[in-house]
C-alpha cells in the first residue's frame, strides 16, 4: 500500500467530464430510446399460452437486463456526482433525468409482469424449467407474484409517472435543504459553518464540551429546517399511504417486508429477542455515565470515547489495518479492499459541501463500485470505511451472475458490511494493549447500542408516524415530540437528553427507494453477528462458504437463506439469541474491565 493514499475517487473512468460529460449525455440519449424499442417489445407481446411461447421473452429478458445493468451504472454515476458536491446544479438535473427513465423502465416491468400474471399456472411452471430461465426463476416468480398484489398495469404506470415530480421531488428536495444547512463551530477563536456531513463527525469529538456545544448548535440548525422537513416528510407518507390504499394494501410494512424478502415473523423474532437484551445495554450507558463523570449520559454522549483521546488515525492507518484483517479472514476480501483503494474507488476527503453520511454504489457495467464517505480519524470512521467496503465486496463477488439474481435486498446487503466491521474490529480487540482494548470493546459496544436502540428508536418513531399520517399531517413540533418518545422508549429512559430533530437530520427517513431504511440494519447487525459466530468456529474454510451465502442473496428469501447456508429458522428466537448473546458478552466484558475505573 502506498504511504499517501489518494482521498478522492474517480470518476473520469466511468464517464469523463463530470455532470457536463459528453459521453454520459450520449449514453442517456441512447438509454432512452433503448427503453422506448423495450417499452414497443412488451406492447406487443402477448401471454404465452404453451411453453413454447416463452421462447419469445428470451430477448425481452436479456434487454430488460441490459438496461437494468446500464440504468444502474448511470445512477451511481449520478448519485455520486450529487453526493460529492452538493452545489452541482447540473448534477441534480441529472438526478431528475436519470428518475424519469427509473420511472419509464418501471412502467416497461409492469407491463412485463402483468404478462407473467396472466401466464397459466401449468405453462409458467414449464417455463420457470427451461433450463435458462431457471437460474433466474426466484425472480421471475417473485415479480409474478407482486404483479397480482398491485393495482392494474395502467394504474401502477401512471403512478410511477406521477412520483418523478410529486414522491421522488420530494425525495430530492430533502437533499436541498441538507445542502443549505451549515452548523456554527468555533475553534481556537474563530468561528467556521459546518456541512452537515463535517458537523456530525464533530457529534463524537473526545471532548464532551465540544459535543455538547455542537448538539445544541445542531439541534438550532435542522430545527430552522424542521418546516421544511416536516412538508417533506407528510407528503412523502402520505404518497405511501394513498398507493398502499390503491393497492389495498393494509400494512405500511408489507412493502419494506417484501423488499427485504423477510416475514414478519422473523422481523417480530428480531426485535422481541433484543427487546429482551436491552437490560444488559442500560447497565453498559450507566457505567459509561460514571467513567464520564455525569449523572446521566446525554444524546451526545452515547457514542463518545471513553478516556482521554488517542489522537486521530489517518487514513493510511485505517486502510492498511482494514486489508489486514480482512486477510486473515478471506484473501479475496483483502485483495478487493486493496483493489478500491489503489484504483480510487473511495471519496474520503474531510470538505465542505459534501453530503453528509456513506454509501457504496455499485457500477454493474463497469463492475467496479464507488465508496462515499467523510474521513475525520476517528475510530467510528473506521468502522464506516470497513462497512462500505463490505458492501462493495458483496458485490464484487455477484459480478458474474445474472443481473436480475443480483438485486438483493438491504437486509442482506447490511449483513455483508456488519460483518467485514466485525472483523475489523475483533482483530483489534485482541491485538491491543489493556488501554486500547476496552477503548476499542467500547467501540464495538456502541454499534449494539445503534442497532439496540437508536435504529429501534427510527423504527418505533417510523411505525407510529404512518398511524398518525393517516389521520392528517403533523406539524414539525409533533414529529419532534413523537422522535423523542420513540427514543426514550427504546433507550429504556436510560439518557439525560435526547435528539427530538432526529427525524429531520437523517436521510433515511426520506429515501424514496426504500421504506422503513431501518430495521434492515438491525437485522444485518444480528444475522451477520450469527454468521460472524460460525466462521469463528469453522476457520478459513469459513471464507468459501461466506461468499457462496452472498452470492445467494439476490435468489432467496432469507428465511431460505438461513435455512441452506446457517442450518438454522429465523422466525424462531434461538438464531437471533444466539447473537444477542455474542453482544451481551462485550458488555460483560466491559463491565469486568471498568470495574475499578468508576
Amino acid at each position: 500500500m502506498s504511504k499517501t493514499l489518494r482521498q478522492t475517487w474517480d470518476l473520469e473512468t466511468i464517464f469523463s467530464g463530470g455532470s457536463s460529460s459528453e459521453t454520459f449525455a450520449v449514453y442517456l440519449k441512447q438509454l432512452e430510446q433503448d427503453i422506448a424499442s423495450l417499452n414497443a417489445q412488451v406492447a406487443d407481446a402477448k401471454v404465452p399460452v404453451t411453453v413454447e411461447d416463452t421462447y419469445v421473452y428470451d430477448g425481452i429478458i436479456d434487454q430488460l437486463q441490459d438496461i437494468i445493468a446500464r440504468l444502474s451504472e448511470g445512477s451511481a454515476f449520478v448519485s455520486c456526482l450529487g453526493a460529492e458536491n452538493q452545489d452541482d446544479k447540473k448534477a441534480v438535473q441529472l438526478t431528475g433525468r436519470i428518475a424519469s427513465l427509473h420511472a419509464k423502465l418501471a412502467s416497461v416491468k409492469t407491463r412485463f409482469d402483468s404478462l407473467l400474471q396472466q401466464t397459466d399456472d401449468e405453462v409458467w411452471t414449464g417455463w420457470m424449467k427451461r433450463p435458462e430461465i431457471t437460474p433466474i426463476s426466484f425472480v421471475m416468480n417473485e415479480s409474478r407474484q407482486e404483479a397480482k398484489e398491485k393495482m392494474a398495469p395502467e394504474l401502477e404506470s401512471l403512478a410511477l409517472d406521477l412520483a418523478v415530480d410529486g414522491y421522488h421531488g420530494w425525495g430530492d428536495f430533502y437533499d436541498t435543504i441538507v445542502s443549505k444547512v451549515r452548523v456554527p463551530y468555533e475553534e481556537n477563536g474563530e468561528t467556521t459553518y459546518l456541512s452537515a456531513g463535517q458537523a456530525a463527525n464533530k457529534l463524537q469529538h473526545p471532548d464532551r464540551k465540544v459535543r455538547e456545544t455542537m448538539l445544541v448548535n445542531w439541534e438550532k440548525a435542522w430545527s430552522e429546517a424542521a418546516d421544511y422537513c416536516a412538508d417533506t416528510l407528510n407528503h412523502l407518507g402520505g404518497f405511501r399511504l394513498k398507493l398502499y390504499e390503491r393497492r389495498g394494501w393494509d400494512s405500511v410494512l408489507k412493502e419494506p417486508l417484501a423488499i427485504n424478502r423477510m416475514s414478519a415473523e422473523t422481523l417480530d423474532a428480531m426485535w422481541d429477542v433484543i427487546t429482551r437484551a436491552k437490560p444488559a445495554l442500560v447497565k453498559y450507558l450507566e457505567r459509561k455515565a460514571k467513567l464520564l463523570g455525569v449523572e446521566q449520559l446525554s444524546w451526545a454522549d452515547v457514542s463518545a470515547p471513553i478516556g482521554e483521546s488517542t489522537g486521530t488515525i489517518t487514513y493510511d492507518a485505517a486502510a492498511e489495518s482494514i486489508v489486514s484483517q480482512f486477510r486473515k479472514f478471506s484473501p479475496r476480501m483483502a485483495d478487493f479492499a486493496q483493489m478500491a483503494f489503489d484504483k480510487h474507488w473511495i471519496e474520503a476527503e474531510d470538505r465542505p459541501g459534501k453530503r453528509p453520511g456513506g454509501f457504496c454504489t455499485s457500477l454493474p457495467v463497469s463492475k467496479e463500485t464507488r465508496i462515499f464517505m467523510t474521513y475525520a480519524g476517528t475510530a467510528s470512521n473506521v468502522s464506516t470505511l470497513a462497512h462500505e467496503l463490505g458492501h462493495g465486496y458483496h458485490q464484487h463477488v455477484m459480478d458474474d451472475m445474472e443481473i436480475l439474481n443480483q438485486s438483493y435486498a438491504m437486509n442482506v446487503a447490511e449483513t455483508a458490511s456488519t460483518f467485514a466491521e466485525l472483523i475489523v474490529a475483533d482483530a483489534l480487540i485482541q491485538e491491543a494493549d489493556e488501554k486500547e482494548k476496552l477503548a476499542l470493546l467500547e467501540e464495538k459496544i456502541q454499534n449494539t447500542v445503534a442497532f439496540f436502540m437508536n435504529i429501534h428508536a427510527r423504527f418505533l418513531f417510523e411505525t407510529r408516524f404512518y398511524e398518525k399520517r393517516k389521520e392528517g399531517l403533523l406539524s414539525a413540533s409533533d414529529l419532534s415530540e413523537l422522535m423523542e418518545e420513540a427514543q426514550r422508549e427504546a433507550f429504556c429512559d436510560s439518557l439525560g437528553s435526547y435528539h427530538p430533530t432526529f427525524w429531520a437530520s437523517k436521510l433515511h427517513f426520506y429515501i424514496t427507494g426504500v421504506p422503513f431504511y431501518n430495521f434492515p440494519y438491525t437485522f444485518g447487525f444480528m444475522f451477520s453477528t450469527g454468521i460472524y459466530a460460525q466462521a469463528q468456529k469453522e476457520g478459513a474454510a469459513f471464507a468459501e462458504k461466506y461468499d457462496n451465502l452472498l452470492r445467494d442473496t439476490g435468489r432467496m428469501t432469507v428465511e431460505e437463506l438461513a435455512e441452506k447456508h446457517l442450518d438454522t429458522d429465523v422466525t424462531k428466537p434461538d438464531f437471533w439469541q444466539g447473537a444477542a448473546d455474542l453482544c451481551i458478552a462485550d458488555i460483560e466484558q466491559f463491565l469486568h474491565m471498568t470495574e475499578n475505573l468508576q
